[in-house]
């Protein structure tokens, strides 16, 4: 194919087509009015089954979920799992291990009296590691639903290592994340911005409060009718609502953007969610572990298939560089990569964490060409084109609720929508993730989200076998109310259990982040990008 036909094909690629509109500046925008909330309601996603699914894979998904916790509501910080007070040891330290060895360490839980804590629900994250060797490995942690938890590792490289526990929240802070999460979904809130004639004729724009349309998600007072315009997806459904603009019809949005937070936490929860209580290392075992060589084979041998299980742990870096336990990844050279993308149409879209993929192979493989489309970067479409291989890269947002700056309406598609419009084929790749915007609503809301991008991808794989599906998951990186490292995990597991069984392959990026030395962001590293697409494509060319 010549660079000409390349060129048409791009061109006529009408779903990843963009709308273009005034930039002009914000004026002073609203915010919507404090409103107190019934903080004793029943949490919606325990007794709403969302739409798109069965009664029992949503009771799959409450089960992935569980998370034990207090019994009662705690009164009193000094009650709360205490970082400083709480410790760990490692279980029958041995003089040597052998390379594929587990280690197991007892953590033990204690409030800021230092009394030992008599239930469960904290929230741990361990690794072993050696700074020397620019080496580390996620630990699985399991709760005993009494005070103590354990952690299990693999121990996977020659040479010394040692174990780090940290507290990332107190249990007493997870039911504050639960609570605002089934009683607070408002806390953040958008902009839509109407454009229009008002009735002297001169061009005006109005900014008004919008958010997501679903039960318990609050936008105006219910004594208020007519409150607000509605724009329903005719394919999936979906509602967004925002409140009527003074003059302007409905019709006349144009504009969306991120709006503001409101924080409703009470006295003792802001406690909880301060620097004292959260991301917290534990004082504990110091006592190093000597690691010598075996026979035991290191990182995974099978070739790299849809379905494949993610185990815990996932893979381990040395010396910064990623080696997998779920399959048989290779680290890609410069020809390497430009001959795994030959011949393909790449589709990601998601949020900025997945963004990062598609700067990164820009800036890695010389010959793929940004285009410029006037478009917002926030928001896409972005697309880079390489003529003289044959590839085609596209990124946009997932869509609605997307925190942004100031892009059209138009540009916002629904992942499920985009991947109706695909034909798909052996040269297709689909890649996707959705779960930093979402933290803050409902699980019925998200899981409902889900099962709409659920029954696309299985539609296009019936359609188009061959095409590949890939999940980039929920990495480490956020510790408030608004979107804390747990509430992402939790969305990460409904996400996992959804497509457990539909043939996509699951990058997990979660264990990479959160055993990596260096200090967690939303946004990831260029080191852990590098070892991310590294595996994006072992994916996408297994042979």
């Amino acid at each position: 194919m010549g660079s000409v036909d390349l060129f048409k094909r791009i061109f006529i690629q009408v779903l990843w087509s963009y709308s273009s509109g005034d930039r002009g500046g914000n004026q002073h925008l609203p915010r919507p009015r404090l409103q107190h909330h019934n903080r004793t309601q029943s949490p919606p996603e325990a007794s709403m089954v969302p739409p798109g699914l069965s009664v029992e894979e949503w009771e799959q998904m409450l089960k992935a979920i569980n998370w034990g916790g207090p019994e009662r509501q705690v009164t009193s910080a000094s009650r709360s799992t205490s970082p400083g007070h709480s410790t760990f040891t490692i279980q029958d330290l041995k003089q040597s291990y052998s390379v594929g060895e587990e280690l197991y360490a007892t953590i033990f839980a204690k409030d800021f009296s230092g009394q030992p804590k008599r239930y469960g629900g904290d929230f741990f994250q361990a690794k072993a590691y050696t700074n020397k060797l620019k080496a580390s490995v996620f630990g699985e942690v399991l709760d005993h639903q009494n005070g103590t938890y354990s952690a299990r590792f693999i121990l996977p490289w020659v040479g010394q290592a040692s174990v780090a526990v940290r507290m990332i929240h107190s249990s007493e802070a997870v039911q504050a994340l639960k609570q605002h999460r089934s009683t607070d979904s408002d806390r953040i809130y958008f902009y839509g911005f109407f454009v229009g004639e008002n009735s002297s004729g001169a061009r005006v724009q109005e900014a008004v409060v919008c958010n997501i349309k679903w039960a318990g998600v609050v936008l105006s007072p219910m004594a208020q009718k007519n409150c607000c315009c509605e724009y329903q997806d005719a394919r999936t459904g979906l509602t967004w609502q925002c409140h009527h603009p003074k003059t302007l019809p409905c019709d006349a949005l144009m504009y969306h953007s991120a709006g503001g937070s409101i924080n409703r936490m009470t006295r003792l929860e802001k406690v909880l969610m301060d620097r004292r209580h959260v991301n917290i290392w534990l004082k504990g075992d110091r006592r190093l572990i000597t690691i010598t060589p075996s026979n035991a084979t290191v990182g995974a041998r099978n070739k790299c298939s849809p379905g494949v299980p993610t185990p815990t742990p996932a893979g381990f870096y040395l010396n910064n560089v990623w080696t997998s336990f779920v399959c048989a990844t290779r680290h890609f050279s410069l020809n390497d990569a430009t001959q795994c993308l030959k011949d393909k149409h790449i589709y990601i879209m998601g949020d900025s964490t997945s963004r990062q993929w598609f700067d990164y192979l820009i800036q890695a493989v010389p010959t793929l060409k940004r285009m410029n489309l006037h478009s917002e970067n926030q928001v896409g479409p972005l697309m880079a084109v390489d003529a003289q291989n044959n590839v085609d890269l596209h990124w946009r947002s997932h869509g609605l609720p997307l925190r942004c700056r100031k892009a059209p309406m138009p540009t916002l598609h629904y992942i499920s929508n985009v991947i109706d419009d695909i034909a798909g084929g052996p040269h297709t790749v689909f890649v996707f993730n959705m779960w930093a915007h979402f933290t803050n609503f409902p699980l019925s809301y998200f899981a409902h989200r889900v099962s709409l991008v659920r029954r696309a991808v299985v539609a296009l794989l019936r359609r188009a076998p061959e095409t590949k599906v890939i999940i980039k998951t929920a990495n480490t990186g956020y510790k408030d109310i608004f979107g804390s490292d747990w509430l992402s995990m939790q969305l990460d597991r409904i996400l996992r259990e959804a497509f457990r069984d539909v043939g996509v392959y699951i990058l997990d990026v979660w264990q990479m982040t959160a055993c990596h030395y260096n200090t967690e962001t939303i946004h990831p590293a260029p080191v852990i990008i590098k070892n991310e697409i590294d595996i994006l494509l072992s994916f996408m060319c297994p042979e």
